[in-house]
């Protein structure tokens, strides 16, 4: 009768799980599947098998290049800080100052805006005669066209700060709040320094939140195509020529080979960077009881 009962539980179970696993498969994995097959034929209609082909002529590609190439540095600029400085907001606004409450929704702000109005006053703002450029002209310094020149990478990393500050900061303060404060007071009595605190202490307590924290960013690192494409068009200035702008307009033009090459590896990239981070997260915070 027991062996009965856990069966009709485990059953009930999988039942719930069962309209999810069907999303996944249908709008995942299933897609998934297809782009890979896309990825190793010559062409949708003769379908004929070339192997890594496809990938031997991406890294031939200039445009493919150019797009992983400031993708990877850009995200290995924003995400380090938006990790360090919405941690470090996290850790400020945690303690006793007047107005927490104020800045905080201030910071999250960003996530009620419209894309498209966040753009607008963007452009106003870095337009060769916009507002930034009218401010920096008081002080007798020439303009500069920032969507236009190497500074466009400066403006990414901005706008890209600007936008996930205030969730990032959000999720560390409620982890910040999870710390155990008994375990914080031995540590002050045993004499332990701020420093050491923070770091043996309160960051392997927030691993986990930062390793969450990290892998959201990268992602959305990776959607920073939408606020590109509306201030820039299909093809901004060098430096803003992202991996989504190689995928949009290789889409355009139908060549689904180079597409879902291009596809493939980004998955193989993400899934290498995230499991690297969650070895990091594992070997730092595995002792965080002890």
């Amino acid at each position: 009768m027991g062996v009965k009962k856990k069966l009709i539980r485990g059953l009930a179970q999988w039942s719930w799980l069962i309209p999810s696993l069907i999303g996944v498969l249908i709008f995942f994995l299933i897609p998934f599947g297809v782009v890979v097959y896309y990825s190793v034929l010559d062409n949708p209609i003769l379908s004929n098998f070339v192997g890594l082909e496809n990938f031997k002529k991406l890294f031939q590609n200039t445009a493919f290049l150019r797009a992983a190439k400031n993708t990877g540095i850009f995200t290995a600029i924003a995400v380090p800080l938006s990790v360090v400085l919405s941690l470090a907001m996290a850790f400020g606004l945690n303690s006793r100052i007047p107005g927490k409450s104020w800045i905080r929704s201030c910071f999250l702000c960003p996530l009620m805006v419209p894309i498209a109005s966040v753009v607008l006053v963007w452009q106003v703002i870095f337009h060769y005669h916009g507002t930034l450029n009218q401010i920096i002209a008081l002080f007798g310094a020439e303009p500069v066209d920032w969507l236009k020149t190497e500074w466009s990478y400066t403006v990414l990393t901005v706008m890209f700060l600007w936008k996930t500050l205030g969730y990032n900061m959000i999720l560390f303060m409620s982890a910040i709040a999870g710390i155990p404060g008994d375990l914080l007071e031995v540590a002050e009595l045993e004499g332990a320094s701020e420093l050491y605190q923070f770091w043996h202490i309160k960051l392997r307590y927030l691993s986990p939140t930062i390793l969450f924290v990290t892998i959201l960013s990268i992602i959305s690192s990776f959607k920073m195509f939408r606020e590109v494409y509306l201030l820039t068009g299909d093809y901004p200035y060098e430096s803003m020529y992202l991996l989504q702008h190689f995928m949009n307009n290789t889409f355009k033009s139908l060549d689904y080979q180079k597409l879902s090459s291009a596809a493939v590896l980004l998955a193989l990239v993400m899934v290498i960077i995230i499991g690297i981070l969650y070895l990091i997260e594992r070997k730092y915070g595995e002792d965080v009881e002890e």
